[in-house]
């Protein structure tokens, strides 16, 4: 975000960023711009109220799984349904990382934490379908370890109504095909469960990108490639397709 900021070419002193509470919403801290650090799931609604009394500004909210879905959650869907013009980033952890890891609204089923020792028994929300369903303007998933797609998203997530802006990434060609030395905490190397989609392009996936997803009988599934399956059956990415949640 510091790097991306200088870019958008918003002086700043026109920029602000508002946060709830949790660890996404010390954020504000570490930008050299004009800041709040609200209170917990009320970022969306200060921002709100600071938009509509000054428009001109280019007015942020960070917030978190647990202070934007659990007691924000009502705050969150209302700012997306009315199409205030702000950005919203919503970091996923799925887990209350600030507050001793108690589960959040996010964490998967059977999560194991000091609130919930045998296991979770709720189903986790979705944020992007959240988002789909409030009918927000933008809606777009990055991951912290691609840093040129992470760029990319925030610079559109940026743009004013009615603009698009396509910065100059070629490395976005090849991020597909980087092996990222990255693994999750139980080991699992994140190059065979997380890909970079591109519109028109078909989702194939995996560290050796032999996996990929197919469409059929209204379901996604996961297909290896090969043995009469080929990326001709895959679903292609499109961003702007009439069927949203599929986008």
């Amino acid at each position: 975000m510091q790097k991306l900021m200088p870019e958008l070419g918003i002086p700043r002193e026109k920029l602000l960023f508002i946060s709830g509470i949790g660890c996404s919403s010390r954020f504000p801290y570490y930008m050299n711009t004009y800041g709040f650090h609200t209170i917990h799931g009320r970022a969306p609604t200060i921002a709100t109220g600071l938009k509509v009394a000054r428009p001109d500004l280019s007015v942020w909210v960070v917030t978190g799984d647990g202070d934007a879905l659990s007691i924000g959650g009502n705050h969150l869907i209302h700012a997306l349904r009315r199409n205030v013009n702000m950005t919203i980033l919503l970091f996923n952890n799925r887990i209350y990382g600030l507050t001793k890891g108690q589960v959040s609204p996010t964490s998967e089923m059977g999560k194991k934490t000091k609130s919930t020792p045998l296991g979770s028994i709720d189903q986790p929300l979705h944020p992007i379908a959240v988002a789909l369903g409030s009918e927000a303007t933008f809606v777009a998933r990055t991951v912290d370890v691609h840093t040129k797609h992470l760029e990319e998203v925030i610079a559109r997530a940026a743009a004013p109504p009615g603009h698009l802006v396509r910065r100059d990434l070629p490395e976005l060609q090849h991020l597909q095909r980087r092996r990222l030395r990255v693994r999750d905490r139980e080991g699992v190397s994140r190059t065979t469960t997380s890909w970079c989609s591109s519109t028109g392009k078909p989702l194939v996936f995996g560290k050796d990108r032999d996996k990929g997803l197919r469409f059929r009988d209204g379901q996604l599934e996961v297909v290896k490639l090969g043995d009469g399956v080929t990326e001709k059956d895959l679903v292609v990415h499109d961003e702007k397709q009439e069927n949203g949640v599929l986008a």
